[in-house]
């Protein structure tokens, strides 16, 4: 019979791979990538700290939908990146990109699990996926700044995306596609930004 860890782990991956898929930009990604095995991180302190952040921003009068959870993505080319930001967090100064704020005081995550990367995936690569769960809270769009003045994290706000984010079509180039379907997340308190957004609770590696 099955030993109930690999059904229990065969059900993640199941979970994990549907995940993904609603998550996809491209069509064309359905059958484009295989995804070989899944292990849950969830970590108490972080999910804690989710719940935490969701119950504070409910007091402060959000709203049901901006309190939402839903989920993003992070691509790193090796296991212990991956299971680095799962123990550690998603801090800030991790991200090369700048264009929605300022990298030393947020942090980027994906929106779609096809474009997680400047560059397109391309045939035999291998690489793990941090999936996310992300409370958005108050959302401002923002337009894009390539300049190196940075945005600075709005406050009132807890993430921006990009103008364009809202519809990107399929026929985009990777690189824009990708850098218009981030998620730049932050939290500040008190003047200062938090080093690690409670918001973002590391879910799932895949």
């Amino acid at each position: 019979g099955f030993h109930p860890e690999t059904e229990e782990s065969s059900s993640l991956l199941q979970r994990a791979v549907s995940l993904l898929h609603r998550s996809y930009l491209d069509s064309a990604s359905q059958g484009s990538f295989q995804y070989s095995q899944a292990i849950l991180v969830e970590k108490d302190v972080f999910l804690s700290e989710l719940k935490a952040f969701a119950q504070a921003k409910e007091a402060a009068g959000y709203s049901q939908e901006e309190l939402e959870e839903t989920f993003a993505f992070l691509l790193f080319d090796n296991e212990e990146e991956a299971k680095e930001v799962c123990q550690a967090g998603l801090r800030v100064n991790s991200s090369s990109v700048s264009m929605l704020g300022d990298p030393a005081k947020g942090v980027y995550i994906s929106k779609y699990a096809d474009f997680l990367h400047p560059r397109p995936w391309y045939h035999g690569r291998s690489g793990y996926i941090v999936i996310c769960k992300l409370i958005k809270g108050k959302v401002k769009v923002v337009s894009e700044n390539y300049t190196t003045s940075y945005i600075c994290p709005s406050p009132g706000y807890d993430c921006h995306v990009a103008v364009s984010g809202g519809n990107i079509p399929s026929k985009t180039n990777h690189c824009q596609a990708f850098e218009q379907s981030q998620f730049y997340v932050y939290e500040v308190s008190g003047g200062s930004t938090a080093e690690r957004p409670r918001q973002i609770c590391p879910y799932i590696i895949i």
